[in-house]
């Protein structure tokens, strides 16, 4: 069975966050940030004209993405202990435990994950990347998409989706 896809790896597909990692048992990283580089890799099935999907399309999207999370401080909407609330004027607080921050709101990005781990952090970009994919490039019969979040050289987090084909 032959199978075709493209591989993304652009220094320019970066993005610029501070965090925190909550741990299982409830301690927490501090306040601190990375120089995200992302990675894609993109399976489907070629085109007539030969092509998984022109790079000259795919690049731009992935680009708009990172950009969304370029210089915020992500936080996680789902985490049972950590919560946020948007003040009236323009402070987002935030609380985790005994800890205590405020923010002006155009600063912090809240995601709809459970912790800000590299692995989730690459889950939501997989999945905004999925529906992106799928509103400007209906045609795309996609197999396999696959989204790598590095904060560190040589510390990744991977998700990867498998469609039934």
């Amino acid at each position: 069975m032959e199978e075709w896809s493209i591989q993304i790896d652009k220094e320019y597909l970066k993005f610029s966050a501070a965090h925190f990692l909550i741990f299982p048992d409830g301690s927490a990283e501090r306040l601190h940030g990375h120089n995200y580089r992302v990675y894609v890799e993109i399976q489907a099935n070629l085109s007539p004209h030969g092509l998984v999907l022109d790079f000259l399309q795919a690049k731009p999207l992935v680009k708009e993405l990172v950009d969304e999370l370029d210089e915020h401080w992500i936080i996680p909407a789902n985490h049972p202990d950590l919560h946020h609330e948007q003040r009236e004027d323009g402070v987002i607080e935030v609380r985790y435990r005994d800890r205590y921050y405020a923010a002006p709101t155009e600063d912090v990005l809240v995601l709809p994950i459970n912790n800000t781990s590299a692995e989730n952090l690459s889950g939501w970009l997989g999945g905004e990347l999925v529906q992106r994919l799928s509103v400007r490039f209906p045609e795309l019969q996609l197999h396999v998409l696959e989204v790598k979040v590095e904060e560190t050289p040589g510390q990744r987090g991977v998700w990867r989706l498998r469609n039934n084909i």
